[in-house]
């Protein structure tokens, strides 16, 4: 079954010869980046080799959360909560984003003891934010058979609607003067005297001074041939959406059997809380060092399996010129096939909780892949060996909600302004300076 059909977007029409900047990638970050720029009169093309948020920017769970994030992002996702609250006024469009609140259960590895400490990163934000027990729970699940006995709560948090947003934004940063091709895949930078001079893309060259590498699960494979090292796997989530139901929660809900969010057409997006597919490929070896940590701290999440994924990938070429069809061009539109262990799984385990869904139907069901990084934080920095390029990526599955606030953020190091929020958490050089590498849950 296909993903999930994002908002139509038709592309421009004519290659530009020569833009200020050009962003790579037609995601949440690379159309967040594009509206940032032209809104400063900055001249910008972004190419996106399918279509406009066909990938994990509309496949996600469309939550937009402060809570239970790294610490580290949490200043980033607060500038990302202010820009999302006007969004939709500044588009004149709608996102569907929705300020519902979000609980998260304390149940198994996120006890209530884990809760409580990671709360404690948000004292002073003015966020609201609490441990709730008892009745108030049940106010926010209503429906739910059995209610945990403690949650924290994000009333701040909500949710927006993934096939809305990346053709929305994109939308908006046309009307500021952004062009925008797709199905216009960047093939290789051009390098001239150490620093970016253009792009070459399937319709031609482009002359510009800067580039925004924001491609997603993409993004390694392009790096990997300027001779850029960008440490990056791709782990896949499964998702399916309910038909529409009554009774259930406004209020989006994660619990370690399931996480579920209500949708605008009035069904539920669910997924399995926790659960997640490790293809083995080629880089899964060749970053195995590097992502230890990582393996080491969440291995109860994920599933590691042996596909067809490996066939595809080994084939993969690591180098090429201009002139060559890339992998770009033969995968329009990465369309991975759903678990149907985790489709069973997070489905009953949802009816389970919530009796209303006993009449529900699943109407669709898809998989994305999420670009990870070994700290499972993002990539937003400027690339020291390679004056002019910015690299956006590497969002570990936190993307959708952080992204319009990381494109402002790239969008200021490409510009040289004031950053929104200190980037030096997200510099690329924090792979090779020494730095110790892991994620941090925050507890």
């Amino acid at each position: 079954m296909p993903g999930p059909r994002p908002t139509d977007f038709y592309s421009d029409l004519a290659l530009p010869k020569q833009v200020d900047v050009v962003v790579i990638g037609g995601g949440i970050i690379g159309v967040s980046a594009a509206l940032e720029l032209a809104e400063r009169g900055v001249s910008v093309l972004l190419c996106e080799k399918g279509q406009i948020g066909a990938e994990q920017s509309s496949r996600n769970w469309g939550w937009v959360r402060l809570g239970m994030r790294d610490p580290r992002e949490i200043p980033l996702m607060q500038a990302a909560m202010e820009i999302w609250g006007g969004l939709d006024a500044r588009l004149g469009r709608s996102t569907g984003f929705v300020r519902s609140g979000i609980l998260f259960a304390a149940s198994g590895r996120r006890d209530a003891g884990n809760l409580e400490r990671w709360a404690r990163h948000v004292d002073g934000l003015q966020t609201q934010a609490r441990i709730i027990e008892g009745g108030e729970i049940a106010a926010c699940l209503p429906g739910h058979r059995k209610p945990p006995r403690m949650a924290l709560l994000m009333p701040q948090d909500g949710r927006a609607e993934p096939q809305w947003a990346a053709p929305a934004i994109a939308e908006g940063a046309r009307e500021r003067g952004a062009q925008i091709l797709t199905a216009c895949a960047v093939r290789s930078l051009d390098v001239e005297a150490g620093r970016i001079t253009g792009v070459y893309t399937e319709r031609g060259r482009v002359a510009c001074s800067g580039v925004i590498l924001a491609g997603g699960a993409w993004s390694r494979l392009f790096a990997g041939n300027a001779d850029i090292s960008l440490p990056q796997l791709k782990v896949l989530n499964t998702v399916l959406r309910s038909s529409p139901v009554n009774g259930l929660p406004d209020t989006a809900y994660w619990s370690d059997r399931f996480a579920i969010r209500r949708r605008a057409d009035g069904g539920f997006t669910i997924a399995d809380g926790t659960q997640n597919t490790v293809d083995l490929v080629p880089d899964s070896f060749r970053l195995a060092t590097r992502f230890l940590p990582a393996f080491r701290q969440e291995w109860r999440s994920l599933r590691f399996r042996v596909s067809r994924r490996w066939l595809e990938e080994v084939h993969y070429a690591r180098h090429w010129s201009p002139s060559d069809v890339t992998q770009f061009e033969l995968t329009r539109i990465l369309d991975p096939e759903p678990s149907q262990k985790h489709i069973r799984h997070a489905w009953a385990a949802a009816r389970h909780a919530f009796p209303a869904l006993e009449g529900a139907e699943i109407m669709q069901s898809w998989a994305g892949m999420i670009d990870v990084t070994p700290d499972a934080i993002p990539v937003i920095s400027d690339v020291e060996q390679l004056p002019g390029l910015y690299i956006a990526t590497g969002f570990s599955g936190h993307g959708f909600g952080i992204g319009p606030g990381a494109g402002r953020l790239i969008a200021d190091l490409a510009t040289g302004e004031t950053p929104v929020v200190d980037p030096w958490e997200f510099r690329l050089s924090r792979f090779t300076d020494g730095s110790r590498i892991a994620p941090d849950p925050g507890y």
